[in-house]
């Protein structure tokens, strides 16, 4: 019988603790006052169980257990209500709501009558067990069965498509309705002189508003440790405040209440950092939250930027295309003949829209290879690198020769295997490297290498000038970002941008290669190297 006092005692604390803390939190949201109401109920319950055990006359006995199935008849109504503001549905449900508070009310009022508690009876170990009147079986229907089991039937129905964290409070009420109610379910057998089994509702409750507080403070639901922590603190500080009321001596009653004083500095502390613990994991995970809709924004922002980019090839490209065309036609005299002088212009307006094409091109090309790091662009097919490197020498002889430079070509003895290149592009590769040397050279000449590297399964073509050098330092940022070059190189041909070389690496990664230079200094002439894999 002491333990059917002490977990009354320990209920009705539980359930009055749990419902002033989670009505402070915020007095005006209607989560948190149907909880408090809710726990009113239990705790009404709880305190009128411990009262009713305690007592000897029968007629104080039947009293007692008329209050205690007092609080007992508020408890569906208010668990129902609760559950509905959970899961926003008070508003949709008003009806069942007002029938269940109209239904609520009428038994109340014969809550205290033999209509609903008609005697008390020796029944087990119990000597004042309550026996329930007619209206009590309506409200077993109606009120515990009915109203509990319309708010369970519609935690089930949410559940299925409701998000994450509210499956989860949904989990926790589910299974303290469970406890609760599952337990609180063995009394009603006794009330009809049917002795079944103990009635274990008792130690069962306090979980049952343990876990529905718990879905109410949300922010409980992600860390185990802290709800354990704050379970065992909980259930073991009611138990201590309780012994020494228990204690048959004074010495053990003091001896128990030390034990309870030294239980809730520790209790505080252990409760405090792990409620520390929880805020600092809380912000982890809110600034991770901000950091992924932050990259999702980003990603959005850098889809359009490249959409962008890549449809602007049309955009820039159609127009230039047309014009040079034009000139052309022009040109050619196809639209009638034209003085010399207009003529003379016509050509360096098509030589600068020839240029601009080329820039523009180099500026897509890169913008592509930044992109899409290469796949998808490139054009491969069979080609033959000494008839590449033939064509570009025809095409810069001229300009090679304009400077009074030579540009000789040193080809192995055996043909070198065939290669999956995208022409158009290593041309353009071979003609940016040539070009430069061409023009960062004011005396001597341009050598070009080509060799099978056996070994690697590649080939390597270097570029050998007499010009200008590169200072060792700068070596390491050649090619590397468009705009990037040299100081020498600057003085030398100021116009120059850079743009070529660092197009030229990109091509070259592309095709699984790289491209490197190499200089002993200022005045020293450099070599630019370029391997590609035999594939």
């Amino acid at each position: 019988m002491n333990l059917f006092v002490l977990f009354s005692l320990i209920n009705g604390i539980t359930a009055t603790l749990f419902g002033v803390f989670v009505f402070l939190k915020n007095r005006k949201d209607l989560l948190n006052k149907t909880f408090f109401l809710m726990s009113l109920g239990v705790a009404i319950w709880s305190f009128g169980y411990c009262k009713w055990l305690l007592v000897e006359e029968r007629e104080i006995a039947l009293f007692w257990s008329r209050a205690l199935n007092f609080g007992a008849t508020l408890i569906p109504i208010f668990y129902l209500h609760w559950v509905l503001g959970l899961l926003n549905l008070a508003e949709k449900k008003k009806q069942p709501l007002i029938a269940g508070y109209l239904m609520t009310f009428i038994f109340l009022c014969f809550s205290f009558t033999p209509y609903y508690i008609k005697s008390v009876k020796p029944i087990l170990s119990f000597p004042h067990w309550p026996q329930a009147g007619p209206l009590y079986i309506c409200f077993l229907f109606l009120g515990y069965l009915g109203l509990v089991g319309y708010g369970f039937y519609q935690l089930f129905k949410n559940r299925k498509t409701a998000p994450r964290e509210r499956r989860a409070q949904i989990d926790y009420v589910i299974l303290g309705t469970i406890l609760g109610f599952g337990g609180g379910a063995t009394n009603f057998p006794l009330m009809f002189g049917v002795s079944l089994l103990p009635p274990i509702g008792q130690p069962l409750v306090a979980l049952y508003v343990l876990f529905l507080a718990l879905a109410v403070l949300r922010y409980h639901l992600f860390e185990i440790k802290v709800i354990l922590t704050e379970l065992l603190v909980g259930i073991m500080g009611v138990v201590l405040v309780v012994l020494p009321f228990l204690m048959p001596t004074p010495n053990l009653k003091i001896l128990t209440l030390a034990v309870f004083l030294l239980f809730l500095i520790f209790g505080y502390y252990l409760v405090n950092a792990t409620h520390k613990e929880e805020g600092r994991r809380e912000e982890a995970e809110r600034m991770a939250v901000q950091e992924r809709a932050l990259r999702l924004r980003t990603e959005r922002l850098t889809r359009a930027r490249d959409q962008f980019i890549l449809s602007s090839q049309h955009y820039f490209r159609t127009p230039l295309t047309s014009i040079i065309g034009f000139l052309e036609m022009v040109l050619d005299e196809s639209y009638g003949k034209l003085p010399e002088k207009v003529k003379e212009k016509l050509g360096l307006t098509s030589r600068s829209v020839l240029e601009l094409r080329k820039r523009i091109e180099e500026s897509l090309d890169i913008s592509q290879f930044q992109i899409r790091k290469g796949k998808g662009i490139l054009s491969l097919e069979e080609v033959r690198v000494e008839d590449l490197i033939k064509n570009v020498i025809e095409e810069l002889k001229p300009q090679a020769k304009e400077k009074n430079l030579y540009l000789e070509v040193s080809f192995p003895e055996n043909p070198l295997p065939k290669m999956k290149l995208d022409k158009k592009r290593m041309f353009m590769v071979f003609v940016n490297l040539i070009d430069n040397g061409i023009k960062h050279t004011l005396k001597g000449g341009i050598k070009l290498f080509l060799e099978y590297l056996k070994d690697k399964n590649s080939i390597l073509f270097s570029v050998k000038d007499t010009g200008i050098g590169i200072p060792k330092e700068e070596l390491p940022f050649i090619g590397q970002m468009p705009f990037e070059r040299g100081r020498k190189a600057k003085e030398l041909t100021p116009l120059g941008k850079g743009i070529g070389l660092y197009l030229s690496r990109l091509v070259v990664e592309a095709h699984g290669g790289k491209l490197w230079a190499e200089s002993e200094g200022i005045g020293k002439g450099s070599v630019f190297y370029i391997e590609l894999p035999v594939k």
